[in-house]
């Protein structure tokens, strides 16, 4: 990964979006954001506040935290770890 967050920020892959629900085929504009997925990399923390997140934790955030950005086709989420609500598992 050539993106590495600073301080207290985490780069997040999100998990894809539900695409059926049943048998109905959901289009792309009415899909939810989803609001989980999983850290591909971390800052180191700041000097008031120590990085409890690690690569690899899959993670709940808010429904409109983070920034968004796309390396090399994929789309990922920037967000400070304040942002991130519950580490899953």
């Amino acid at each position: 990964m050539n993106i590495k967050p600073l301080a207290d920020r985490v780069l997040v892959l999100p998990a894809p979006a539900e695409e059926k629900i049943g048998g109905i085929i959901i289009p792309d504009t009415a899909k939810e954001k989803p609001l989980h997925g999983k850290i591909v990399a971390a800052g180191k923390g700041t000097k008031d506040e120590e990085m409890i997140l690690k690569e690899g934790d899959e993670v709940l955030y808010g429904k409109y935290s983070g920034t968004e950005l796309e390396f090399e086709g994929e789309k990922y989420l920037i967000m400070r770890q304040s942002d991130v609500l519950a580490v899953i598992g």
